[in-house]
């Protein structure tokens, strides 16, 4: 049925691709990742706005199709299509697998601004994946003119990710990472979650973000790992908990009352920003942290299976910027631990080029000056 739509959807915006030229001054921004374009493809949208483009906003929400909106995915199909189709420029941040049967007129740009930054797990084509589905991603990545990445050091990794030559993959820096790094966003956004959540206010924040695994029982099961009691009553007095789960992995009820489940909070930037540490398994999430000279601790009690089916970009055990931990007792040891500095900052150097606020206005100079 999947296919059905992307075929769809590509006739459609052949034929309009058919019939009008290009639209020298009109962006697209295609969300697949993130419908609130609270990431490098957003801070890119901004940046070409403020140029003056007219800027097409298309999210995963409109892709996904919710049949019983009728105008919803009548917009999406005809006059989205149309529009897509006429932008001289066009970015992604994951894989649109319409594209694989767009004609792209040739003097479209195409940029993919991946989700997350840096080099952490494999991706893309660097994967196992379905037949069907590594061939509809070749087809899309064959039709980028770029991808952007954070660091010299990761252009092999994206380079093999999307099946593009070294040349295609523009190391310009993480656009997400100006928000991040913009002057006085982290105080802003800890006021923000100190009037969400009072009972922030005077203790630390810890957000605990383990990504998903492979079956829906290991999903289920994640959370027994986490002592969620032992850890509070080790800090009830210094920090308060966060939990962020990933949608494959959210189930509430298995959340103790004492931990605040901020899965559906709307801006996970905002979490980076008011949290004074972190806690993660195999999450790129660890990045932001790394970047803004954060604490991480590595709950990894699977690592052996999850390296086996996932892989890393480098050693997992000797290439973190914290200490990994098997059980909640040695997560607390590590959090009490004095922070890293000089780990954390060799990790943040191979991932991370700039770190002026200005990566989103180099994308959009590279794209517009091709």
């Amino acid at each position: 049925m999947k296919s059905f739509f992307y075929r769809l959807y590509a006739l459609l915006f052949n034929i309009a691709a058919a019939i009008f030229p290009l639209r020298e001054n009109r962006a697209a921004f295609i969300s697949m990742h993130n419908e609130n374009f609270n990431d490098s493809l957003g801070e890119v949208t901004r940046e070409f706005e403020s140029r003056g483009f007219e800027c097409v906003r298309i999210s995963r929400r409109e892709i996904d199709l919710d049949v019983r909106n009728v105008f919803h995915a009548i917009d999406f199909f005809f006059r989205k299509s149309r529009l897509l189709a006429t932008s001289k420029y066009v970015f992604l941040n994951d894989t649109f697998m319409p594209a694989a049967f767009c004609n792209f007129k040739p003097d479209a740009v195409i940029t993919q601004l991946w989700h997350a930054e840096g080099a952490f797990k494999r991706f893309g084509l660097a994967i196992s994946q379905p037949e069907n589905v590594r061939k509809n991603e070749l087809a899309c990545n064959r039709k980028l003119t770029y991808a952007v990445c954070s660091a010299k050091a990761v252009i092999p990794v994206y380079a093999q990710a999307f099946g593009l030559k070294y040349g295609q993959v523009l190391p310009l820096g993480a656009p997400r990472a100006d928000y991040l790094l913009k002057s006085g966003n982290a105080e802003s956004a800890r006021k923000k979650l100190e009037l969400f959540f009072p009972e922030l206010k005077g203790k630390k924040a810890v957000l605990y973000a383990p990504t998903f695994r492979d079956t829906k029982e290991e999903n289920e099961n994640l959370l027994s790992n986490f002592d969620f009691e032992l850890f509070c009553e080790e800090f009830k007095e210094e920090y308060v908990l966060f939990v962020r789960l990933h949608p494959q992995v959210h189930e509430k009820a298995l959340l103790p009352e004492f931990v605040i489940d901020v899965t559906d909070y709307a801006d996970v930037r905002e979490l980076v920003l008011g949290c004074d540490a972190l806690i993660t398994d195999y999450s790129s999430i660890c990045m932001d942290f790394s970047l803004l000279s954060k604490k991480t601790v590595f709950f990894a009690f699977d690592e052996e299976k999850y390296t086996t089916d996932r892989n890393f970009c480098f050693d997992y055990k000797t290439g973190l910027p914290g200490g990994i931990a098997k059980t909640t007792e040695e997560v607390i040891e590590l959090l009490r631990d004095e922070f890293d500095e000089e780990r954390n900052a060799e990790f943040r150097k191979r991932n991370f080029d700039f770190l002026d606020c200005s990566s989103a206005a180099r994308v959009a100079d590279a794209v517009i000056g091709k």
